[in-house]
């Protein structure tokens, strides 16, 4: 029994050495991300804020207007999201992937701009590019789902090496004896009372990270993966001279409630249906996970999409998300978020730092132990 232990202990050693950075980055980024797109609306009104607040009978700016205004500056080629606001007092957002990458703030009553940010400017953009792909994009997110495993693997041998023989002391905490006791056993106990609320945070975030999970889980489950429709070959010349606008009304009109838009996804070089999200009420989704297709050529609808009815992958997303970020269960939820976040980068600090002490504390008795007798005499 000795001797497993010993190659558990192992395991969740080289494990955490070999992961933990990561792991300590992901949970303590995490922390703060859950609190840091609030911070900065706050801290940029001039960005997220509208500058002209709505006045009863007056129409916001169009979306066909903002498209063609976006499109002369960035090109057939570029591809925008459109995010309109979801409150009275919130910006237009558009976001670009083109030549430029990064967002428009617009006012949603004027369609002026109010500011624009890089993808990789502020605070936030940063910390969220480094979070979900280690700025690696595909190679930074399979990364983060390989980390994951690794977690849950240390998850396991962590329990197996705690699980205590009289139940009792297994939650002791002796911050009576010294530093290095203290610390073991609040990393013991700690993984133990919230690894699984870590596990929680960690798994969802692979699952969003990596598209093959989602994959995965649609085949396993035997159904057919939803897919977004593609452009019919035979069109009419004449074509549709229907504008975004009244393609959003379109596409909104094919529910009894269509809750509101999320985005509005616009292809580069129109070769691709547009593409309106929506949150339906019944959706757990913050940004609705509803797609209405239609064709941008003959303002034909191409398919609908409910959240409901997506494939297994694609429809845990909508759940997945918010339980992984908090909003699913409110301020209590992301308060849990928060605290699972600190708790992984202090378990991975403290894991490091045990490890560390420990190795020095043994090589100073092993070189102890090399001296002549004599020489030991003479030192003390």
């Amino acid at each position: 029994m000795k001797g497993l232990r010993g190659f558990w202990l192992r395991v969740h050693r080289w494990l955490a050495l070999s992961a933990g950075w990561v792991l300590i980055f992901s949970g303590l980024s995490g922390a703060v991300l859950v609190v840091a797109p609030k911070l900065d609306r706050w801290a940029h009104p001039e960005l997220f804020q509208a500058q002209t607040h709505s006045v009863a009978g007056q129409s916001p700016v169009s979306l066909e207007s903002v498209q063609r205004v976006v499109r002369q500056e960035f090109g057939p080629a570029a591809n925008l999201v459109l995010r309109p606001p979801r409150n009275p007092d919130e910006t237009l957002e558009v976001r670009v992937r083109g030549k430029w990458r990064g967002t428009v703030y617009l006012d949603p009553a004027t369609g002026a701009e109010q500011g624009r940010r890089g993808e990789a400017e502020g605070f936030v953009n940063i910390l969220f590019k480094l979070h979900s792909a280690l700025w690696l994009d595909g190679t930074g997110k399979a990364a983060l789902a390989w980390v994951a495993l690794a977690y849950l693997l240390m998850l396991i041998t962590g329990l197996i090496l705690w699980w205590p023989r009289h139940w009792a002391r297994g939650w002791n905490i002796a911050l009576d004896k010294g530093l290095l006791r203290a610390l073991f056993d609040l990393h013991r106990v700690g993984g133990a009372m919230l690894g699984l609320l870590i596990a929680v945070s960690v798994a969802t975030g692979a699952y969003m990270a990596w598209r093959p999970l989602n994959a995965a889980v649609t085949w396993i489950s035997g159904a057919t993966p939803v897919k977004a429709p593609k452009l019919p070959a035979a069109f009419t010349a004449s074509g549709s001279t229907a504008t975004l606008d009244e393609l959003a009304n379109k596409a909104a009109a094919q529910f009894p409630d269509p809750g509101f838009i999320g985005y509005v996804v616009l292809p580069p070089n129109a070769g691709a249906p547009i593409r309106f999200r929506f949150r339906l009420p019944d959706d757990p989704h913050p940004n609705g996970m509803t797609s209405v297709w239609i064709d941008p050529r003959s303002a034909d609808v191409l398919s609908v999409q409910r959240w409901d009815a997506l494939d297994p992958g694609a429809k845990a997303v909508a759940v997945v998300y918010p339980l992984h970020t908090g909003e699913l269960g409110g301020p209590l939820l992301e308060t849990a978020v928060a605290l699972g976040g600190l708790t992984l980068g202090g378990l991975g600090i403290s894991g490091v730092w045990l490890w560390w002490r420990r190795r020095s504390i043994r090589m100073a008795a092993e070189q102890k132990r090399r001296l002549p007798t004599g020489r030991q005499r003479s030192n003390t």
